[in-house]
């Protein structure tokens, strides 16, 4: 009597727990514990963005003023507002940056040369001018440390295989000076490897474009395959001892855009290792707002194309006012933070959780960013809406940092391997 009372004590109980356990779950958490859990997160790891051209829109718009200009705050404010500065940074609790060094592709090779190294200086003297915030680093373990001395750890991209003019001297020489990743082409295909957004000329890469991906290997620089086509991405995964990366590229399941990366290649990064690191741009993330893009540009050149014609050529004010009626009556499709959380979510579900990370392209895009994602201080609530879809804090760390550090640290590896010798030159 006494057993069976107890027993029916206990399974009372034990209901009770168990539904006041699923009351909590049910239960919305609130901001503030989001926003404790993201601040834990990062403070143990690193969040590390693949991709912000920050270097290169400073370099374009400001000219000389570019060495003197304040960086702290208020570049928001500028009449054409950057997405980064140093007070959003800190909000958005960077840890460490790829700051690409971009260059046009239609350049001569050599002045692409001259360029990039301009670029480079100038990265290597944002960070001499505020040393309390940034640090130059290389490896996975200067990341880490610079990460916990509370500083912002400072990489450097080359964003396009053109700006080593069929040179691997060259790309040695970018090595030398901190480079730590080269994307492989930009937006034209070059003399040794196809664009997404280009003509193919070699079915991917030449004999050439893998010695560059070898290379890249010795060296310990990543393969980044942002902007190839697909058939360049396939055989630089075939040819690399090395995780590649995808410094800016999003989910073509969910939006078709040839800079997407497909489901065919995301099912082959397990196997390699590598990351896609998640653009931020709406035409990368949105299928409509790609499509809504395409009719605009065709609106646009319909309306005044000089030198070939146009219906309003030459009449610059009419052809403005017609397409302001276009734009009113077909409106810009909404793009949000949760679109670009489900590109990340796709991602980690095909390929897994171990190859996805965020390379969002800030101030290298125009400034029709997704909500909620318009500036570097906005990493947290992207972080903060995937704990909301149940994403532990463990598989945050990953996107935020950990992928792109474990990616590092294998590419390190590859280049430590013995019996390595140079490639040549060309």
């Amino acid at each position: 009597m006494r057993k069976g009372v107890g027993t029916m004590r206990t399974g009372r109980t034990a209901a009770a727990a168990i539904g006041a356990a699923m009351l909590a779950l049910a239960a919305p958490a609130s901001a503030q514990d989001y926003t404790a859990r993201v601040t834990r997160v990062l403070k143990a790891t690193p969040l590390i963005d693949g991709h912000n051209d920050w270097a290169e829109a400073l370099r374009e718009r400001e000219g000389d003023a570019r060495w003197t200009l304040d960086l702290t705050h208020g570049l928001d404010a500028k009449p054409v507002p950057y997405n980064t500065d140093i007070a959003r940074l800190r909000k958005g609790m960077v840890g460490g940056q790829f700051w690409s060094v971009w260059v046009d592709a239609d350049l001569p090779g050599p002045e692409q040369v001259k360029q990039t190294l301009e670029q480079i200086d100038l990265v290597h003297q944002i960070v001499a001018r505020y040393p309390t915030t940034f640090a130059l680093a290389r490896t996975a373990a200067d990341v880490r440390r610079i990460h916990k001395a509370g500083r912002i750890a400072s990489l450097i991209g080359v964003e396009g295989g053109g700006q080593i003019d069929g040179s691997l001297a060259v790309l040695r020489t970018y090595h030398d000076l901190g480079a730590g990743y080269l994307t492989l082409t930009h937006v034209k295909t070059i003399a040794w490897a196809d664009s997404a957004t280009d003509n193919p000329r070699h079915d991917g890469l030449t004999p050439f474009g893998e010695s560059v991906v070898r290379e890249l290997n010795r060296l310990g620089m990543l393969v980044d395959l942002s902007h190839v086509s697909e058939a360049t991405m396939v055989d630089a995964i075939r040819v690399s001892k090395a995780p590649v990366i995808f410094s800016h590229s999003s989910a073509r399941a969910l939006d078709d855009h040839p800079r997407d990366v497909s489901d065919a290649v995301l099912k082959l990064l397990p196997a390699n290792g590598g990351v896609v690191m998640v653009n931020f741009a709406p035409i990368y993330i949105s299928d409509a707002y790609r499509r809504w893009s395409a009719e605009q540009d065709a609106e646009r050149t319909r309306l005044n194309a000089p030198p070939y014609g146009g219906l309003y050529v030459g009449q610059p004010d009419k052809a403005a006012a017609a397409l302001a009626q276009w734009q009113k009556a077909h409106p810009k499709p909404r793009v949000t933070l949760s679109d670009v959380a489900d590109h990340i979510e796709h991602i980690a579900m095909t390929a897994g959780i171990d190859h996805v990370g965020i390379g969002s392209d800030f101030d290298g895009v125009d400034n029709s960013l997704p909500e909620g994602l318009g500036n570097v201080g906005a990493y947290p609530s992207l972080l903060a809406e995937l704990m909301r879809r149940g994403w532990s804090d463990a598989d945050i760390a990953k996107l935020a940092g950990g992928n792109i550090l474990r990616v590092m640290a294998a590419a390190e590896q590859v280049a430590a391997t013995p019996a390595q010798a140079p490639t040549k030159t060309r």
